[in-house]
């Protein structure tokens, strides 16, 4: 399996793709629609139209992952983004997520500090 460092940035695609895509798909989607490296070993998160599936494409230093998962009642509440290609989210967003919780109703507490890794 791959791990979630806390350098690594998961990046969630605004518009919905066609879950047909595989590794070649993806990865063209991560250069040229989000305009990131699909070598940076961050992950990167997808859905249908539906918001009944998702993917995820990663790489670990060795290869790449793609990772699916099918819904079989229910949607995945997306996050919602306007006038972006995508949206970047914690590995504890992540983990709400792909466990059905709606991320609108998740807040985090305002005298919470947390240093972006990417900074």
């Amino acid at each position: 399996m791959f791990g979630l460092g806390p350098a690594t940035r998961i990046y969630v695609a605004a518009e919905a793709v066609d879950m047909r895509k595989g590794f070649e798909g993806l990865y063209g989607l991560v250069r040229e629609q989000l305009g990131q490296d699909p070598l940076s070993g961050h992950l990167f998160l997808f859905t249908n139209r539906t918001h009944t599936r998702l993917k995820a494409l990663v790489w670990d230093g060795s290869g790449l992952w793609v990772c699916a998962k099918r819904l079989e009642r229910g949607r995945f509440r997306w996050p919602e983004a306007k006038d972006v290609r995508s949206v970047s989210m914690r590995p504890e967003e992540l983990a709400m997520l792909i466990n059905g919780m709606d991320l609108r109703q998740a807040r985090p507490r305002s005298n919470w500090y947390r240093r972006d890794p990417a900074a």
